[in-house]
């Protein structure tokens, strides 16, 4: 197990930081309208029993680093709360924070654009990618044929860094066989780029996210099997490394680190940090992931108030949490203050169950939060819902 560990919940020390990987940020603004554009990109999943049968194979460790990428936001942000008077109707929530109403349970979150204004959405249970903002419409962005028993089904999504000229998404689905990475072309359907990642009651939950336009990365939930992710003939419980994105490839993902729990979640900060949360089998955990793919945790709750999400933004990373219904904030360490403070109360018991979190545009501060209600909460008639926040900056800070 490649994985450093703090026996400490506070993550203490003097020495350097981690090594250099810079931040990944899609141009929202225009990838937003990209999407709007080409709606006809959604179809359903066809796998055939050849691509079903497919096995990932044996893999090896990998030592190389990885650098994610960064773009500059698109746009000075401005309050998405000034919105026109709302349409009739049960999917109306008086929030003004709410952008986004009545979708099934929900699972990976991007912000659509560099405001807050605009979500995309994956619904977990339906398959479907949905993109919308404060009283809609809704559209399709893509669909795909998924089993959304247990936490399984769409789990996570991805833009392929190129597409406004490809139009590429990529996806985590859970299948009645496994857990699998697709593609999906405008006009086409999924493609299988890796599959034979363990299947769940529990534990489906994980994350993708581009480190660069050649190098996607594959955070697996462990499937209920503590041991599965401590395996290194297993897929299962793994931060996985996929450079060959073409269809049908055979090609062997590395492994960055092993040993996750469930509930994998991955969130690139400023100054080239990468973030990862996960439910470990005695303890919620937020770890750093250096250049090498090592994970280090910064902090840990032993309550296991199931951290579903981590952000980062503007010198903090943001968890939300399931159980507890809260968001809960950190500063993000840096080679000149390394040492991590207890974390700061950001909301509690507002919106209800609480999963995914993303950051909008690039160290704004501001946040979008999926809700999870319908799995794990007492659903409102608005739920599941996507919500907008603003947090204050830490305290001592020159924001």
């Amino acid at each position: 197990m490649r994985q450093g560990r703090r026996t400490h919940r506070r993550r203490a020390g003097d020495g350097p930081h981690r090594a250099p990987i810079a931040a990944s940020r899609v141009r929202l603004g225009a990838l937003a309208g990209a999407i709007i554009l080409t709606l006809s990109v959604a179809g359903c999943a066809d796998f055939s029993q050849q691509d079903r049968e497919q096995a990932a194979g044996q893999f090896s460790a990998n030592n190389e680093s990885f650098q994610i990428q960064s773009t500059p936001p698109q746009s000075t942000p401005q309050n998405p709360t000034s919105a026109p008077p709302p349409p009739p109707g049960p999917c109306v929530d008086p929030d003004p924070a709410v952008i986004a109403t009545c979708l099934a349970s929900t699972g990976g979150l991007r912000a659509g654009d560099d405001e807050g204004a605009v979500t995309i959405v994956a619904e977990r249970t339906t398959g479907k990618i949905v993109t919308t903002k404060r009283y809609g419409p809704q559209r399709v962005v893509a669909s795909f044929d998924v089993d959304g028993s247990g936490d399984g089904g769409l789990v996570d999504f991805a833009f392929s860094p190129t597409y406004q000229q490809d139009q590429l998404i990529y996806a985590l689905i859970t299948t009645p066989t496994d857990n699998r990475v697709v593609r999906l072309a405008p006009g086409d359907v999924p493609k299988p780029i890796l599959t034979g990642i363990p299947k769940g009651a529990t534990g489906n939950m994980g994350a993708l996210l581009f480190a660069s336009p050649t190098q996607l990365l594959v955070a697996t939930g462990n499937a209920g099997d503590p041991a599965a992710a401590n395996d290194p003939g297993s897929l299962a419980g793994k931060l996985l490394s996929l450079t060959d994105l073409s269809s049908g490839t055979t090609a062997r993902p590395k492994v960055l680190t092993s040993g996750l729990g469930s509930n994998v979640a991955l969130c690139p900060g400023s100054s080239g940090a990468l973030y990862m949360s996960d439910q470990g089998p005695t303890e919620d955990r937020l770890q750093s992931v250096d250049g090498s793919g090592a994970a280090t945790v910064l902090w840990t709750w032993p309550d296991k108030p199931q951290i579903a999400g981590c952000a980062a933004t503007a010198g903090q990373i943001f968890v939300t949490e399931t159980r507890t219904q809260r968001i809960e904030a950190i500063n993000q360490p840096t080679r000149q203050r390394p040492t991590i403070n207890p974390p700061v109360l950001v909301l509690e018991k507002r919106y209800g169950a609480l999963g995914r979190i993303t950051a909008v545009g690039t160290d704004t501060g501001r946040l979008q939060v999926a809700t999870v209600n319908h799995d794990h909460g007492q659903p409102v008639p608005a739920d599941d819902r996507v919500i907008f926040i603003s947090p204050p900056p830490p305290a001592g800070s020159n924001a």
